[in-house]
């Protein structure tokens, strides 16, 4: 059914399957367009419940209007997760945002080395975020130091990983599925990965599958939404 202004300004929620190499802020800023076209109006509040790096896929939530109140609270679900760890390497963003700065052994890395390991990354554990992420420090983003080649200090933060499952294993490519809490940087779990198998690692494919309850299953394309809009 097709929705009405007054619908998209009471509150929509709209699943969204971020494509690849779109920012989080693209896609708001995409379909905030297509409103305000479609209805002829200057301004909606638009806005999404949890980034997804631009190398990453999969679900966004989308809220509009006086559901954008609402995006704390979804912010805060459980998240969930598929993607590959490419170990024997690692780049300073921990993906492939960077280029391959460091090559490692991985002569000894074993199946069911990989296997034990994963369980050293289950529960409650404290973990860094990427230098190369939109977190401040001193009312500038961590990115901009990177990118500036400047040394900053940064916190570790506790996080939750409710279940951290190996799919697949192909040479260096690690498939896993993985269940965790906000905050969480699937980028530096990678890193971390890598380093406690004694050699590197970094995200090579990330796909967010949930958030709480709702699958990227239910999730529409950029172009589906626009074509409702045409409904």
């Amino acid at each position: 059914m097709t929705k009405t202004l007054e619908a998209y300004k009471k509150g929509e929620l709209l699943l969204i399957d971020k494509p690849l190499k779109w920012t989080s802020f693209q896609v708001v800023n995409k379909i905030r367009w297509h409103i305000r076209k479609t209805f002829d109006i200057k301004k909606i509040k638009v806005g999404h419940a949890g980034t997804l790096d631009p190398l990453a896929t999969g679900l966004l939530i989308i809220c509009t209007g006086k559901m954008t109140k609402q995006i704390e609270k979804f912010q805060a679900q459980t998240k969930g997760y598929s993607g590959t760890i490419t170990l024997g390497s690692s780049t300073p963003s921990y993906d492939l945002e960077t280029a391959i700065d460091q090559q490692f052994a991985t002569h000894h890395i074993t199946k069911p080395l990989i296997l034990k390991t994963v369980k050293e990354f289950e529960g409650e554990i404290m973990q860094y975020p990427p230098l190369y992420s939109a977190l401040k420090k001193d009312g500038k983003r961590l990115y901009e130091f990177a990118r500036a080649g400047k040394e900053v200090s940064i916190s570790a933060r506790q996080i939750n990983v409710y279940s951290f499952k190996i799919t697949d294993i192909k040479n260096l490519e690690v498939d896993f599925q993985i269940k965790c809490s906000k905050g969480t940087y699937i980028r530096s779990l990678a890193h971390d990965f890598g380093k406690a198998l004694k050699s590197g690692g970094h995200l090579s494919a990330l796909r967010r599958t949930s958030i709480g309850d709702f699958s990227v299953n239910d999730a529409m394309s950029i172009e589906n939404f626009i074509e409702s809009l045409k409904a």
